[in-house]
């Protein structure tokens, strides 16, 4: 218990060689049931659809003991789209707890500071003024996340250079978001109005936020930047808690602070892009998920892997709850995230509001 009566979680500090780290038993705890969380919902949505499957059944095809029509429906169909679910969750939750921790915010999120919306109209418009169809291949592959990645790095610049003149702390970067979010909203929709009808119908399929029809090629390319991103941040992690000191103590530290902030938003749009660009626009996700590990964790940090875990069971859980709520009509996975992350975010800026009023 500190001096002030706040009781912290229990921790031990753990030493191999000369590498040391922080072990907080409650925390891995959290993190490792939002795993089995994960990998039980998992199960359940392989299973269920037009052709129903029992959980042992689906675990015995993944392991390659099912019959040839379980092979088809689990690996071939449904199983890119869970791990693709996966992926994007990892991704977006990822991308939001560096954003919160580096800003040291806990409004900051992609979604809330304009960058998905930069990420959606970059996609957008080369869905729409990309060309004939004999290029659609070579677009959805490659045009559609490199203009994604580039319309979200455009978005955080801006972000950036407003909030530099207003400030990080309160509402200011919700606010500044909120504008950004809004010139690229209006971008889109003038890409939309411009465009032919077919591709104006294919990029209101993508700004919905769904894993429909979602299969390898959209997986594969979430997968690679989820991985290039944990190369960078194993070594950079130590870094995070050094940010919520400030920027001064962090100097003080030895932490080169505007260049490992430079790097940690440069993951955080990476993540941000290539999920919206595989999955559409999924909001809510990178906001909610570090507060539910960091409060589920009683830590005054979410850990990204506990973040990650808990951005997939949204997603996945999220996912089959819109393919199986109205079936065979099948919602989209943004719609029900929507409805979660609306009152979460109203509930989390009264909670700001009384924090700042105490």
């Amino acid at each position: 218990m500190t001096a002030t009566g706040e009781i912290r979680p229990l921790q031990r500090s753990v030493r191999i060689g000369r590498v040391s780290a922080i072990w907080r038993p409650r925390a891995v705890a959290v993190a490792a049931s939002a795993v089995l969380l994960t990998l039980a919902i998992s199960i359940l949505a392989l299973g269920i659809g037009d052709f129903i499957m029992t959980p042992d059944r689906v675990v015995a095809t993944l392991l390659g003991q099912g019959n040839a029509s379980e092979q088809l429906i689990v690996l071939t169909v449904r199983l890119p789209r869970i791990l693709t679910g996966i992926a994007a969750g990892i991704a977006l939750a990822v991308a939001g707890a560096i954003m919160q921790t580096t800003a040291r915010n806990a409004l900051a999120s992609p979604d809330l500071l304009g960058v998905t919306a930069g990420a959606s109209a970059g996609a957008v418009a080369v869905i729409t003024l990309g060309g004939t169809a004999s290029a659609s291949g070579f677009l959805r592959e490659v045009g559609v996340p490199t203009a994604a990645m580039l319309g979200a790095l455009l978005a955080t610049v801006l972000v950036l250079v407003i909030t530099g003149r207003t400030g990080l702390s309160g509402i200011q970067p919700l606010l500044v978001g909120i504008g950004v979010s809004a010139f690229f909203t209006g971008a889109v929709s003038w890409f939309l109005i411009s465009a032919p009808i077919k591709d104006a119908a294919r990029a209101n399929v993508w700004l919905t936020g769904s894993l429909n029809q979602r299969s390898w090629p959209e997986f594969w390319p979430i997968a690679l930047s989820i991985l290039v991103a944990a190369v960078v941040l194993v070594p950079l992690a130590h870094r995070l808690d050094s940010f919520q000191l400030g920027n001064d103590i962090a100097r003080s530290t030895g932490v080169p602070v505007a260049r490992t902030a430079i790097v940690l938003i440069g993951i955080s749009v990476l993540l941000t892009a290539v999920s919206a660009a595989a999955v559409g626009p999924l909001g809510f996700v990178a906001l909610m998920a570090p507060h539910v590990i960091r409060m589920a964790s009683g830590t005054t940090r979410a850990s990204l892997f506990g973040a990650a875990a808990v951005g997939a069971f949204v997603v996945v859980a999220s996912d089959l709850v819109a393919r199986t709520v109205l079936a065979p009509i099948q919602l989209p996975a943004g719609a029900v995230i929507a409805i979660i992350g609306g009152p979460f975010l109203v509930w989390l800026l009264i909670s700001q509001r009384r924090k700042t009023s105490l």
